[in-house]
């Protein structure tokens, strides 16, 4: 397996001196340990930072089992691996800072930067409703000729059609919502998506082992996408397995990254956007994103309230939530990964926390383990 790795971006901290109980994070390893050993999933990655420092990570398992794509490859700290949904924040995040360049505004209509979005009554969809999932198309869908022709792309999202009136109602975007980000970065920067996200985001801060679209010389530490589990075999999932997929960087849920990546990547957003003297964000931007813009919406596809930001999700107070853990507290703010995964971060702790796994899960034991997950990983936060 070939690697671009050498040291993580962040500085490390011991744990103890960083205030996280190393009993806790024993304690969590074995919870993964038998999730593997009574196959759950083949593999998972999780990394832990704190006030600008990784504080931990640790690799199980396989990241790869032999099948079509080979012999089975054990799961390293140069894994980078499917992050599914997980991708959208780190997506968004390049609209939030060209808001910032004044290329966009988050309460104009998507409309005004790209005029034919307008048809079949999407004038007045504002970018917040894309962003805050209630643009009114959540089924819409693009077809995979659409990831390297953008100019099929963009004339699909323009022709998307609404299932209800904007701003009505919440629902999750699974795809739809991002295919439209995607669209307004190239209309408003005149780039490939792909190429934006890597030179405004991605290369100032270093992480050289997060990827949307992920380049040839990478594709052999790529962990395996499967499903399966306790009731049968892992089954590989063809389409999100082959060299199309990974350079696609479909930008709601074709991402890949090392659990250390995408917790150094809340690490910035925890530190007012900046990181190791790198600033890409203002801390304005982040506070206002990472607010609860939906109340307590309940989101058609989850049945309770997600408490939608503009690109993340948040704890608030409601006595349930998805992934981010029961215990956390309500500023809490982060994303998962259809069947697999979730991270989160932390204001009031300035910690951040990434759970990744290789094969999904179904309901209702994907949301039990997370939140045992989660709220183990909150317990080891002793030092507030």
């Amino acid at each position: 397996m070939t690697s671009d790795l050498s040291t993580p971006v962040l500085p490390v901290r011991d744990p103890a001196a960083a205030g996280i109980d190393e009993r806790r994070i024993e304690q969590l390893a074995a919870l993964i340990e038998s999730h593997i050993e009574r196959g759950w999933y083949p593999g998972a990655a999780i990394a832990l930072a704190r006030d600008s420092h990784l504080v931990l990570h640790r690799e199980f398992g396989h990241a790869r089992i032999e099948t079509e794509l080979g012999q089975p490859q054990a799961a390293t700290r140069d894994t980078r691996w499917l992050l599914y949904s997980q991708t959208k924040p780190i997506f968004t995040s390049v609209i939030w800072m060209l808001v910032e360049d004044g290329l966009l505004r988050f309460h104009d209509p998507v409309a005004q930067y790209v005029p034919e979005f307008a048809r079949h009554g999407k004038e007045d969809i504002t970018l917040a409703q894309v962003l805050a999932h209630q643009g009114g198309f959540p089924s819409a869908t693009l077809s995979s000729d659409a990831w390297e022709d953008h100019d099929l792309m963009r004339e699909s999202v323009c022709d998307f059609r609404l299932d209800w009136a904007p701003g009505t109602k919440l629902e999750y975007h699974g795809a739809s919502a991002h295919w439209v980000q995607a669209m307004l970065i190239e209309a408003v920067t005149g780039e490939d998506y792909r190429g934006v996200i890597d030179r405004r985001l991605l290369q100032p801060l270093g992480l050289s082992d997060v990827h949307v679209g992920v380049p040839d010389a990478h594709h052999d530490t790529l962990a395996g996408a499967y499903q399966g589990g306790p009731e049968g075999p892992y089954v590989l999932m063809p389409e999100r397995n082959e060299p199309g997929f990974w350079r696609a960087g479909v930008p709601g849920g074709g991402g890949y990254a090392s659990a250390v990546g995408v917790t150094t990547f809340y690490q910035m957003l925890l530190n007012g956007g900046i990181l190791n003297g790198t600033r890409v964000l203002g801390p304005r931007t982040i506070e206002y994103v990472t607010r609860n813009h939906t109340g307590d919406m309940v989101d058609g596809r989850f049945g309770m309230p997600m408490h939608r930001g503009l690109g993340v999700h948040v704890r608030g107070s409601t006595p349930t939530i998805r992934g981010l853990g029961s215990t956390a507290s309500p500023r809490t703010f982060g994303h998962g990964g259809v069947g697999t995964s979730y991270t989160w971060a932390d204001p009031e702790t300035k910690v951040s926390f990434t759970y990744l796994t290789n094969s999904q899960l179904q309901e209702p034991l994907h949301s039990q383990r997370l939140d045992e997950v989660m709220v183990m990983a909150h317990a080891a936060v002793v030092s507030l």
